[in-house]
């Protein structure tokens, strides 16, 4: 089957909506912090099933049910295929596993479709790599959810390159992204040649932990303060206004053009995030923020 291109489908900035149940919004005022993103150009958001154990698609859902127009003005991205070892939820088992199955992602997309209180999902990812995958099977779960129009795109989470590879053979369709995590904290993707693929493929890549859970801001080991010095000298040169658009701007600049996950319900932090698509950074700056991070200079 073919491996042609894609073109981007999601979009620069991504609301992550997994901590929502975190944040302790009321309905009324999810709905009004999703118009705020709308407004900000921020209208893709990021899901899963099991966010919240089970529990912030149906938050979600309910918000988008007391404004129902705003569907249509939002993609709704979510994930499946973890199943945690949760006896509440009626799972079998002792331990948290995987499941590929053509059934359970049928299974999963229809949950996911009541939950949001909607007819299609946007993009539709394996959540992570399962070892007992059948790509043959997962592409035709993909087939038949994509016939029905309950699911319009597909993509994977946490894939290698071999991973994605093998999918992408047994789909007659391109995939649209690989959510993977990267930071200038966890820079994996740089080296394992996953970014690579999705130049190759023209997909963009979603990022999520772009701050490092927090790690830039909170972490004290040396590779941490490395960072929030050269991440503050780059800024001031620059002008970002804080240490999470320099952050952006370096993730932005790679050639992949990722997208990248936001996980704050702070509207300021949002808005912030999209302003810093309206910075520059040159090669030198970028690699003194690498160099910070690796300890040492490039070969």
């Amino acid at each position: 089957m073919s491996e042609g291109k894609s073109k981007r489908v999601v979009e620069p900035f991504v609301m992550g909506f997994w901590r929502l149940l975190d944040w302790q919004l009321s309905e009324q005022q999810c709905v009004s912090f999703l118009k705020e993103c709308i407004e900000l150009g921020v209208t893709h958001t990021d899901h899963a099933d099991i966010y919240g154990q089970y529990e912030c698609e149906a938050a979600f859902g309910a918000a988008l049910k007391l404004a129902p127009s705003i569907r249509d003005e939002i993609k709704i991205i979510t994930k499946c295929g973890i199943r945690p070892a949760l006896a509440k939820k009626g799972l079998a088992g002792k331990a948290n596993h995987y499941d590929s199955s053509k059934a359970h992602i049928i299974a999963s997309v229809q949950q996911s479709l009541q939950h949001f209180n909607t007819d299609r999902i946007d993009v539709l990812l394996i959540h992570r790599p399962d070892y007992l995958m059948r790509a043959d099977e997962v592409a035709e779960a993909f087939q038949q959810l994509k016939q029905q129009g309950d699911v319009l795109h597909f993509g994977v989470s946490n894939f290698s390159p071999s991973q994605l590879s093998l999918l992408q053979s047994r789909c007659d369709f391109p995939l649209v992204t690989n959510q993977l995590e990267c930071s200038p904290y966890e820079m994996a993707a740089l080296e394992n040649g996953t970014l690579d693929q999705c130049q190759e493929l023209d997909i963009s890549p979603m990022f999520w932990s772009p701050l490092a859970g927090g790690k830039l801001f909170s972490r004290d080991d040396e590779k941490a303060l490395r960072l929030q010095a050269v991440l503050q000298e780059v800024g001031e040169e620059i002008g970002a206004t804080s240490l999470d658009q320099v952050v952006y701007c370096w993730l932005s600049t790679l050639p992949s053009k990722p997208s990248i996950v936001l996980g704050t319900g702070n509207i300021d932090r949002v808005s912030a995030a999209t302003n810093s698509q309206l910075l520059t950074m040159n090669p030198e700056q970028w690699y003194r923020i690498w160099q910070s991070s690796t300890g040492h200079s490039v070969p």
